[in-house]
């Protein structure tokens, strides 16, 4: 438990100082982050993120991640698609040279992977450098603390009724009803504080979409591991696990939210 604190201080404490920070600190933070989670899900798969199809898969991965005005300023010549799709190739390609060591299911869950942490982190990055980023993102993360803390403590306490028993046995329907509940009520008291929106209805909707896709995301990370048999995603974090232990909500949130355009 004193591990688990005393990490929980200084790695909180260093995000919380870059993503005040900003610019180009907090978002090699991100890619880092990033890659790091990408890493985390290959080697679930027994893929090592240092061998050509790991290479071309972090390639392809910070392509996605990159803000668009600074992947603008590249030149590249070339949309992101059009590179998703040359990575794309170039792992299948891989399957033939390796003799099939590296095989289609292989590349499959790579590019999954890429999609799924790459357009998360990359939803979360971009949020931080548009304009009131930081409230914006500070906005969101207290409701996924809050649907956390909610769903874990109401859950302890009145939780009877089993939620998914078969991903994840301890969480119960009242225990995600009160993270819901929690998330909401963040909402409500942050937007008092620091407007963000002109209608309170809307950061209602807003707040019962955190609350809902914040658990999704966890019970997703949930399945992974599950299906893999492995009891956390990494080892980074001495006590909390990965990097997709501690952003698996996050990077599901951000990319909804992001996707339907309510951020």
């Amino acid at each position: 438990m004193k591990q688990r604190v005393l990490t929980g201080i200084i790695a909180g404490a260093a995000f919380i100082a870059l993503t005040v920070l900003g610019g180009y600190p907090f978002a090699i933070l991100v890619c880092l982050m990033a890659i790091i989670g990408l890493k985390e899900l290959l080697a679930m798969k027994k893929k090592s993120i240092f061998s050509l199809s790991g290479l071309i898969s972090v390639l392809i991965l910070l392509v996605l991640v990159i803000p668009n005005d600074y992947f603008s300023q590249l030149d590249l010549h070339l949309n992101v698609f059009n590179i998703v799709v040359i990575g794309t190739l170039a792992l299948l390609i891989i399957t033939v040279l390796s003799k099939n060591e590296y095989t289609f299911e292989d590349a499959a869950v790579s590019l999954l992977t890429i999609l799924y942490v790459g357009y998360g982190f990359h939803a979360f990055l971009d949020v931080r450098l548009n304009e009131n980023g930081l409230p914006m993102l500070f906005f969101i993360l207290f409701m996924i603390w809050a649907t956390d803390s909610g769903a874990y403590f109401v859950g302890k306490s009145l939780g009877k009724t089993k939620l998914w028993p078969a991903i994840s046995p301890n969480k119960t329907i009242e225990g995600s009803l009160g993270g819901v509940f929690a998330a909401v009520i963040v909402a409500v008291v942050f937007q008092m504080i620091q407007p963000l929106f002109d209608s309170m209805a809307y950061v209602l909707v807003i707040a019962i979409i955190v609350g809902v896709s914040g658990q999704l995301g966890d019970l997703i990370q949930s399945a992974f591991k599950r299906y893999y048999g492995v009891k956390d995603s990494g080892t980074l974090l001495p006590g909390h696990g990965g990097i997709l232990d501690r952003f698996d909500s996050t990077i599901f949130v951000f990319s909804l939210l992001y996707v339907l355009q309510l951020i």
